[in-house]
């Protein structure tokens, strides 16, 4: 209280993420900040449970139960002051159920420690650095969106200045989230117009996981400062490539040492690596589900995108999914290349390190690395081709469920089955383009 006094902080926001990974909040005034911590915030568990558009999904626990309360309590352990907001800080919310105590069933964050806490009993720290794409728009009054890129500059792609960004929004963008402790490093613009790129150090999972749902929720709201919009969407527009969600993936043994090193194995890496790379392969139809969890999330593949369609792996390699860089010693690791920015960070990050667990559990080998250009059917397996199949594969992995826990899983396949149908009966601009005058 005293430090945030004397910050002028007089507002502290208590921020959590919804299964699709958007930030819920309430404002709390500092004066009621030890109530807040020590009864809680109340919301509506239903919040888990609302579709982008405001509907409530009958998901069980929801509606069928009398729409009851969670309790969300701030976590001042990550509290930081909002640069571009002055008298605000913000500060993570621990949600639990107030009739168990335990952890909220739908918990995207309490999901991600249960799968840390089974890495822990094999003596493994998961270590995971994020990197994110997103599209910058504009108001574009008159078109069918009502948003343009910003700007529209094609052939920039890696490069930073005025070249591509006239207005410094990249520059401004890690300024403030440089200010916000989040760990940014780096940025530039990317290879569609309005499109960058910003990556953050690495660390362990969980806060890699926090780290990368306050960058999105605060690239959006910095945005919107402006008037303009960022998302986060996978393909946003039909004439432009999508934008990724990719991880790189390690793991610290007890000692504190990188247990996917070993110079005298096989590529380099561990016999740990290697199963877990045999493991994120084996189970990448499920994973799915986690790392493109949308609609829309099928159109960013397909030849000639760059994003990763089938079920590969390599050494060096960004035409596979799973990619090995090149660095060894600490720096050995894997990247996996397959989600999409839409994901939810936490479902994508434990949905990864429970693959790789597994495929480390296994023990078992990986297939022969991916070599030359890849997006060949006749080389590798095709991963499912819309939300439904992820979905289905997703259910079908009971190795996969059994780690993320199945009470989840039936939430979040409920959640999304309802977004699938709700697709499948809403008429499109195409359809009426393509029959209407004809037909």
């Amino acid at each position: 209280m005293e430090r945030l006094s004397a910050e002028g902080v007089d507002v502290v926001r208590v921020v959590y993420p919804d299964l699709i990974g958007t930030d819920r909040a309430r404002d709390v005034l500092v004066d009621h900040l030890p109530s807040a911590c020590e009864h809680g915030l109340a919301f509506c568990r239903a919040v888990y449970h609302t579709t982008p558009q405001g509907d409530v999904v009958p998901v069980a626990g929801g509606l069928d139960a009398g729409l009851p309360d969670i309790t969300v309590r701030p976590d001042l352990s990550t509290l930081a002051t909002l640069p571009w907001e002055p008298g605000v800080a913000t500060c993570l919310g621990e949600v639990t159920d107030p009739a168990t105590g335990a952890p909220a069933p739908e918990s995207p964050r309490d999901l991600l420690r249960g799968v840390l806490d089974r890495c822990a009993e094999r003596g493994l720290r998961p270590v995971v650095g994020p990197e994110l794409e997103y599209f910058l728009l504009e108001p574009a009054p008159g078109t069918p969106t009502g948003w343009r890129r910003a700007p529209e500059t094609a052939g920039a792609v890696y490069t930073a200045g005025l070249r591509a960004d006239p207005d410094n929004h990249l520059l401004r963008t890690l300024r403030h989230l440089r200010d916000l402790g989040i760990g940014v490093i780096t940025g530039n613009h990317e290879f569609d117009g309005g499109q960058y790129e910003i990556n953050l150090t690495h660390s362990d999972a969980l806060d890699a996981a926090d780290r990368s749902f306050r960058f999105k929720a605060a690239v959006k709201e910095l945005a919107r400062k402006e008037g303009r919009l960022a998302t986060f969407m996978a393909k946003p527009f039909g004439d432009a490539g999508g934008s990724g969600f990719h991880l790189h993936l390690s793991c610290d043994d007890a000692e504190g040492r990188n247990a996917f090193d070993d110079p005298a194995g096989a590529y380099g890496l561990s016999a740990t690596a290697r199963h877990a790379v045999a493991g994120v392969v084996a189970h990448a139809p499920a994973l799915a589900a986690l790392a493109n969890p949308t609609v829309n999330s099928y159109k960013r593949f397909g030849p000639d995108t760059l994003a990763p369609w089938l079920i590969d792996w390599g050494l060096d390699n960004r035409s596979a999914m799973v990619r090995i860089p090149p660095e060894r010693g600490s720096g050995a690791r894997l990247e996996l290349r397959l989600g999409d920015a839409g994901a939810n960070p936490y479902l994508l990050v434990a949905g990864t390190i429970a693959a790789a667990l597994l495929g480390i559990q296994a023990g078992e080998e990986p297939p022969a690395p991916l070599e030359g250009y890849g997006y060949d059917t006749s080389r590798s397996a095709v991963l499912p081709t819309d939300l439904s199949a992820a979905l289905d594969a997703l259910e079908a992995d009971t190795a996969l469920t059994e780690v993320l826990g199945k009470g989840f899983v039936s939430s979040f396949l409920t959640y999304k089955r309802n977004e699938v149908e709700r697709f499948q009966r809403h008429v499109t601009d195409w359809e009426f383009t393509e029959y209407a005058y004809h037909l």
